[in-house]
């Protein structure tokens, strides 16, 4: 495993929950990443993430990492979870909310 793939890894590791987008949740640099901080901000979601624009890097590593070829990805307890559509289906279902929950990440979960 490379060093970038290192690196995923451990940022995959070290949370529970973690956004890899474009932008930041307050500034996204893109709509699709947008609308995924947005579904996990309604969840109240405490949730980590990375701003791939910030190092190409990191940008390419993620989609190799994951095998997915997109941005935004989300990552629940180390396990890809999927790009924004899923995101969003999960969150319209109330999928996404437990999922978080069962993470202990919700804002007021005590975790």
């Amino acid at each position: 495993m490379d060093e970038v793939q290192e690196a995923i890894k451990k940022q995959v590791d070290s949370h529970p929950v973690i956004l890899f987008m474009k932008g930041t949740p307050q500034f996204p640099q893109c709509g699709f990443s947008m609308k995924a901080s947005q579904a996990l901000a309604g969840c109240e979601a405490d949730f980590a993430y990375v701003n791939v624009l910030e190092d190409e890097r990191i940008r390419q590593g993620i989609k190799d990492f994951g095998n997915w070829p997109t941005i935004p990805q989300l990552y629940v307890n180390g396990e890809l979870v999927g790009g924004c559509d899923i995101i969003l289906e999960m969150y319209e279902s109330g999928d996404l909310e437990q999922l978080v929950r069962n993470a202990g990440a919700a804002q007021g979960s005590g975790a």
